[in-house]
């Protein structure tokens, strides 16, 4: 029997992974190269091409009837472009039309790596069964995806749902998106081990000063570890009680690094929301941890294509299908 697969890639700031994917979400086939994210955006490419030249050595291969993208944002699904924050060589770099390209024009989506979570966490995760949930990634960065009435809604461009650059902190520190007190420059692994070293913590014996040992810390009990966590607990409830007012959710799914942290970040999360979601309609809100793993990214960009399951790709007027 001929199956079709889609082929998937994944973009971030520090890989760029590619695979095929099934109709089940089951991965078959993958590369990777790392991103090349200080050098220029020719050169990313050529990363890109590389990863999918080896897929499409794959005897699989012929079984591919699409591309789902899903990348560090901003990216444009309208125009077909990408200018990830932490990729300088790419801004507005025309994506869809390259990897058109390379593929011998099959068709393309485009949709930011948090909508690509969402994808992957209703179709095959934490978030499956529920017609209403955003789904984030707490990472180096803080995204996020929405699933409503029972669809990805990737938004026009692609970036719907990115919660990471909600301001929580109406004079915060400046973020590098321009705006201020944003979740992202409070909640991502980064700033919490920036505020803990700036507050007194201090690394191990080993060195190792990422948002894991803050973490490992907190764990151990460590009040200034506690408060980093704790800090970022109520940056995250305050911008997901707002999502969630704004749009009714009735989940939250939390992958990505930092979510390792377990109860470290869960349990002050859930006390934060109590304060945060007070209306009626949102005080049943439930939390719960990711399930697609690292392998979410790739599952999702097949997923936004429409694989798999009716009604998760996008809609009319949302992400485009460029190519189709």
């Amino acid at each position: 029997m001929h199956t079709d697969y889609v082929a998937a890639l994944d973009i971030g700031g520090t890989k760029i992974a590619g695979a095929l994917v099934d109709g089940t979400g089951g991965v078959l086939v993958r590369a990777q190269r790392p991103t090349p994210a200080k050098e220029s955006g020719e050169r990313i490419m050529g990363a890109v091409e590389e990863v999918f030249g080896e897929l499409m050595a794959d005897p699989l291969w012929v079984g591919a009837s699409a591309v789902g993208i899903g990348s560090a944002g901003p990216v444009d699904a309208t125009a077909g472009t990408v200018s990830p924050v932490n990729v300088p060589g790419w801004r507005g770099f025309p994506l869809v039309e390259r990897v058109r390209a390379v593929t011998g024009g099959l068709p393309v989506t485009l949709v930011g790596d948090g909508v690509a979570i969402a994808a992957a966490e209703h179709w095959q995760g934490a978030a499956r069964g529920h017609d209403n949930a955003l789904c984030m990634v707490v990472s180096t960065g803080v995204g996020g995806g929405l699933v409503l009435g029972g669809a990805l809604h990737p938004g026009p461009t692609g970036n719907a749902g990115h919660i990471g650059h909600i301001s929580v902190d109406l004079d915060g520190d400046l973020c590098p998106c321009g705006s201020r007190g944003c979740v992202e420059r409070i909640a991502s692994g980064p700033n919490i081990a920036r505020w803990a070293m700036g507050a007194g913590w201090q690394p191990g014996p080993d060195g190792d000063a990422t948002a894991a040992a803050v973490a490992a810390s907190a764990a151990a009990g460590h009040p200034i570890a506690t408060a980093a966590f704790e800090r970022a607990a109520q940056a995250l409830a305050a911008g997901i009680a707002a999502t969630a007012t704004l749009v009714e959710v009735d989940l939250v799914v939390i992958g990505g690094g930092v979510s390792k942290a377990g109860e470290v970040l869960f349990g002050p999360l859930r006390r934060s929301l109590r304060d945060y979601a007070t209306l009626s309609f949102v005080q049943g809100l439930k939390v719960a941890p990711a399930m697609t793993g690292t392998d979410g990214g790739l599952v999702g960009a097949a997923a936004a294509t429409g694989l798999g399951a009716r009604g998760l790709g996008a809609r009319d007027g949302d992400a485009a299908v460029v190519g189709g």
